[in-house]
């Protein structure tokens, strides 16, 4: 028997949960005031100890909902692995493993591993050996762990399931079952979709206790989302359409969500040939690429993404200033989750849709989740052909070197803004855009106009007195 809470609730304070003074006093320091409608229906519900099934999207606040539960349930003093996050990708894992970090920066020493497929086994059995509090990866690389017997999940109290459709979409059902197998029966199960296909059904029914279901009702989930339909006849006009409401909305970052992998490569490669900074992210990238292009989209050095639903999960962009679906999505809820990545945090968004007379149905789907009658609207003129394809205000400088060589943000800052013998050849600290430093990577976005220069200082400069080899990445 499971317990249904849809309707959101009242803007509550995070002061009014009974959770420990100094996570709430983090909360203060970040900014976290009041809770989101999935944070406020959630978290008091999980911090008893329930079992919550939650519908929400990208942007939701669901993250910090489930991480404030499993940090309040964690004892530091037992080095165990006592919660495990599990997520469909590499880079929605990091971008999990990122939240709780900075969730629980006022409470010492406690340690959150990332395993995840893409990285070399063997460093991963040493970190284990030194042991954890948190686990949070994907399933294909901790049911390698658990099968191994190099990953022990007998303390595990709490297990988090995490954009739990797609990975039953992506294939890791047998994977989860075989994980969740070697959990114990008396955890608390945790479960977060933005759809609710029959499958999330089947499995929660199986190892979830009496679960209460947690959903923000879409049309107040998407209230600051301005939405418009465009009507265009065959697959030509639909390239044609797009181009022209991309050259009328020229926005700092937009998203093209399309249905197939050949589909997002073709309307990528068309936009690339038009002059414009796109990239494409589905699945038949390898993964150094699929994560140097949200890199690079992320920190703003190139323009426009395309990509497919599946590739786009864990998709950590600050304001994306508009999204289009080319196609209409297959059903409604990846409509929803779709549109749900502009307007984040209160935000005003945009949201384009393109469809034909195949997809009207799919149109009528919409206009029911949201209660509201579709009208298309006319195409920009084709005078807004002759306007300037929107670039990229930034540019991705690699560097060869990250945290195994003990490369820290600071280090490429001091670098890069470091007096030089040339008059009138400085850069501020404003040209400089997100730093990245992986473990022997890293990367740091700078504004176009100081890349020659930028590239110059960090190759003839030093950083931990010595040199590394820099280049510029390139679309």
């Amino acid at each position: 028997m499971s317990t249904s809470i849809n309707n959101d609730k009242a803007a509550l304070a995070f002061s009014s949960l009974n959770i420990h003074q100094d996570l709430l006093k983090n909360l203060s320091s970040l900014g976290y005031q009041e809770m989101t409608p999935i944070q406020a229906m959630s978290l008091p519900e999980m911090l008893v100890g329930k079992d919550v099934i939650a519908q929400g999207k990208t942007g939701s606040g669901k993250t910090a909902a489930f991480g404030l539960a499993l940090l309040e349930k964690l004892e530091v003093k037992r080095f165990r692995i006592q919660s495990m996050v599990l997520c469909p990708t590499r880079e929605l894992a990091d971008q999990v493993a990122k939240e709780i970090r900075k969730l629980a920066r006022a409470v010492h020493n406690i340690k959150v591993l990332t395993l995840c497929g893409g990285t070399p086994f063997g460093p991963q059995i040493g970190s284990l050996e030194h042991g954890a509090h948190i686990i949070v990866g994907t399933p294909g690389r901790i049911e390698e762990h658990v099968i191994k017997g190099t990953l022990k999940l007998d303390d595990l109290n709490l297990l988090i399931l995490d954009e739990a459709d797609r990975m039953l979409e992506m294939g890791f059902e047998a994977a989860l079952d075989n994980i969740i197998e070697r959990t114990p029966l008396d955890r608390q199960t945790l479960l977060f979709s933005a759809t609710f296909p029959k499958q999330i059904q089947t499995i929660s029914e199986s190892i979830m206790t009496e679960p209460v279901i947690v959903k923000v009702s879409a049309s107040e989930d998407q209230s600051n989302i301005s939405q418009r339909f465009f009507h265009v006849e065959n697959d030509s006009q639909r390239f044609s359409a797009l181009r022209l409401l991309l050259l009328d909305n020229p926005v700092e970052s937009t998203a093209i969500f399309c249905n197939t992998k050949k589909e997002t490569q073709a309307v990528c490669n068309a936009l690339h040939d038009d002059g414009f900074s796109v990239l494409a992210l589905h699945g038949d990238l390898e993964q150094k690429d699929r994560d140097q292009t949200l890199l690079r989209f992320a920190n703003k050095s190139v323009a426009v993404l395309v990509a497919t639903d599946v590739a786009a999960r864990g998709l950590d962009i600050d304001a994306l200033d508009l999204v289009f679906n080319y196609h209409i999505a297959h059903d409604s809820e990846i409509h929803i989750h779709r549109i749900g990545r502009t307007g984040r945090a209160g935000a005003e968004g945009l949201a384009i849709s393109l469809y034909s007379d195949k997809e009207t149905y799919k149109v009528g789907l919409i206009e029911d989740e949201f209660d509201q009658t579709i009208t298309p609207e006319l195409l920009p003129s084709t005078d807004v052909l002759k306007n300037a394809r929107h670039q990229a205000k930034m540019a991705t400088i690699q560097i060869d070197g990250g945290k195994k060589q003990k490369v820290r943000p600071g280090d490429i800052l001091g670098a890069l803004t470091a007096k030089s013998s040339n008059a009138g050849a400085e850069i501020s600290g404003k040209d400089i855009g997100k730093i990245n430093v992986l473990d022997i990577k890293a990367y740091v976005a700078v504004d176009k106009k100081v890349l020659k220069l930028a590239l110059r200082k960090l190759t003839d400069g030093k950083m931990k007195g010595r040199s590394f080899k820099v280049r510029h990445l390139t679309v």
